[in-house]
């Protein structure tokens, strides 16, 4: 017996030695070159000296300013040569801090470092926002023109980051704020630029940088962002951004224009793109015309948020070489995600997507690349007085010339190994007749969705051993597509429930309310499609709302906000008995309110025109808006 356990040992670890072999030999060239450089015990090493903040006065009570005293610290650990600056547990407030070469910031578990709400402690930096070059806050942690370097440990980075959510759409969420005013104007793809808010961590110009394990929550804007940077490994990092609310552009880890990337083992929950690769935006991006090259992001799970994997929207440096996998999406809004405009420019060739997996994400594949027109095409209006004018807009609005310069291309992508399920709409893309995306390969996946999209402007797709299972059957939608294979289809409901777009309003009414205890039922007319709450809709200029009944009932729907896929909230409230209706959404709309009264009312506050009718007992009220209260006296 002794014997033959000892042979099965044996054979155990004969195997998986055997399986280790095989798994590296089947690592891309891309993998191992990352690894040789990120799994080695040379890479941004340290000197073996430390430095604790506590000894520079630096204080933990989350109230007293402790920039200067951290500060004080790197610079010491810089002077000397290197080495690890360390903290004491508690929470340590701070404006921005600049870490040098040779310097590994411990964040250790127990440490917050919390970004004080007050942009004059971050001075302004020449940086890249959003795809533009131009002067920005500095971050709260920053590594800039600096070389070996290390930000680690189990601690927080707590962007703080409500009071710049505020600031860019108002408090109450989406009453106003600067996003407000800017759509006013016909601006609003300026007031990303012109609403300054602090990132968490931001990697700039440096070489042979690690961050590793803490989490970041709150982020005011992008959360890490990798620009201009070579050699680069992110590990184990944590983000948690939707604490308190949901800012705006709250990007997980973006890599912009930069080479030799590995991003791995993170965990993000965010509210904008979770994973995300940059190359620059329009003619500014063009002008500086630097790829993000040799990158992978692998073994990665996300959450809330608008792209388990982005490419884009800033696209016009181009990327290449980049590999994507072991990812699993939970939740999220968008899959793996292409954007773009057609003055963006840019190739993007040479990736891989494979061993994915994805649950409950609404849209699996979106490539868009006409993507959010109201901020993709900047255009400054001419009732704007000349000396309102800032220079940036200018940057933002200038020509691309020649115009087909502008026009991106998305070619030799790979997909593979992927497993999708609980999804909406299978496939989607649309780009251009003049550069169509082209050259994709699909192979060994199988997607269960609602329906099963369409393509416009697509060309030489292959599908090996891709498999669609969706209710009815149908193949995917072509629109001006040449040479594309579909998957294999399968009906996976032989007599599927009838589709709401078949069934009437009243039909719809009726199963709504079947036990005659609901009160509010949103209607998009343009779907012809009752609501119930936590439903998604399509955009509509005109929206009904059916009030049943007179009593305090709250309810929720979504619908696109400018790409399409980013979906916001609209928000509908009785209260005082059924005579205050109040509204809260994002988008501009003509509202008609069916208000069941069993009597006229004697007036009506907050509409634009309202009538009773007798034959159905109904007050029917008109009001154009985004947020507005309906006061019924009786």
């Amino acid at each position: 017996m002794k014997r033959l356990s000892i042979a099965i040992l044996l054979f155990s670890l004969l195997l998986s030695c055997s399986q280790k072999q095989a798994q590296k030999a089947h690592k891309s060239e891309l993998v191992k070159h990352l690894e040789s450089i990120f799994h080695n015990d040379d890479f941004a090493v340290i000197p073996d000296k430390s430095f604790n903040v506590a000894d520079f006065g630096a204080i933990a009570d989350g109230k007293t300013l402790a920039t200067e005293a951290i500060q004080q610290t790197i610079d010491a650990a810089a002077e000397a040569g290197g080495g690890k600056v360390i903290f004491p547990a508690g929470t340590y407030l701070s404006g921005a801090l600049f870490v040098k070469s040779n310097v590994e910031l411990h964040i250790g578990e127990g440490v917050i470092i919390q970004a004080i709400q007050n942009n004059d402690y971050y001075p302004r930096k020449w940086t890249r926002i959003a795809g533009i070059e131009m002067e920005w806050p500095a971050a709260l942690i920053n590594v800039y023109d600096e070389k070996n370097v290390r930000i680690t440990g189990k601690g927080v980075i707590d962007g703080n980051g409500k009071y710049w959510w505020d600031k860019f759409w108002g408090a109450p969420k989406y009453s106003g704020g600067m996003w407000g005013e800017y759509k006013d104007k016909g601006i609003r793809w300026a007031v990303d630029y012109d609403c300054e808010r602090v990132r968490p961590v931001v990697i700039w110009k440096s070489e042979d940088v690690l961050l590793k394990d803490f989490t970041v929550e709150r982020a005011g804007f992008w959360t890490i962002s990798l620009t201009y940077s070579t050699r680069v490994h992110v590990y184990g990092l944590v983000v948690r951004n939707n604490i308190g609310g949901h800012g705006p552009s709250s990007d997980g880890i973006d890599t912009d224009s930069s080479k030799d990337v590995l991003v791995e083992n993170c965990d993000i929950d965010c509210n904008d793109d979770n994973l995300c690769i940059k190359a620059g935006k329009d003619a500014d991006g063009l002008r500086v015309n630097r790829p993000a090259e040799n990158i992978v992001y692998r073994n990665c799970i996300t959450r809330a948020g608008h792209g388990l994997i982005t490419l884009g929207s800033e696209t016009s440096g181009g990327m290449r070489n980049i590999e994507v996998y072991g990812l699993k999406a939970m939740g999220t809004n968008i899959g793996i995600r292409f954007k773009s405009a057609k003055v963006r420019g840019g190739v993007i060739e040479n990736i891989h997507f494979h061993d994915i997996k994805m649950e409950n994400v609404a849209n699996p594949f979106h490539f868009e690349l006409n993507w959010y027109p109201e901020y993709s095409y900047c255009t400054i209006p001419d009732d704007i007085p000349e000396e309102e004018i800032k220079d940036r807009w200018r940057v933002l609005s200038q020509r691309v010339v020649p115009e087909e310069k502008g026009i991106p291309e998305f070619r030799n992508i790979k997909l593979s190994d992927i497993k999708v399920t609980k999804a909406k709409r299978a496939f989607y893309a649309n780009a251009y007749p003049e550069r169509p995306i082209h050259h994709i390969s699909w192979e060994n996946v199988s997607v269960e969705a609602e329906e099963s999209g369409q393509l416009s402007y697509a060309s030489n797709w292959t599908m090996n051993d891709v498999v669609l299972k969706t209710a009815t059957g149908q193949p995917i939608t072509l629109i001006d597509c040449n040479n594309i294979q579909q998957p294999e289809l399968i009906k996976t409901n032989s007599h599927p429930i009838q589709e709401e777009t078949n069934r009437t309003l009243e039909e719809q009414f009726q199963a709504i309310n079947r036990n005659g205890d609901v009160v509010i039922i949103p209607v998009n007319p343009t779907e012809t499609k009752a609501l119930t709450n936590g439903d998604s809709t399509l955009y509509s200029k005109e929206f009904s709302l059916y009030i049943l009944r007179q009593e305090d009932a709250t309810l929720h729907f979504y619908e696109p906000l400018g790409d399409g896929f980013y979906y916001s909230e609209v928000e509908v409230i009785t209260s005082q008995n059924g005579n205050l209706i109040q509204v809260k959404g994002q988008k501009d709309h003509d509202y008609t309110l069916f208000v069941n009264r069993a009597t006229k009312p004697k007036s009506i506050y907050g509409a634009d025109n309202w009538n009773y009718q007798e034959n159905t007992r109904q007050a029917i009220i008109e009001v154009k808006g985004k947020n507005f209260s309906i006061q019924i006296d009786d």
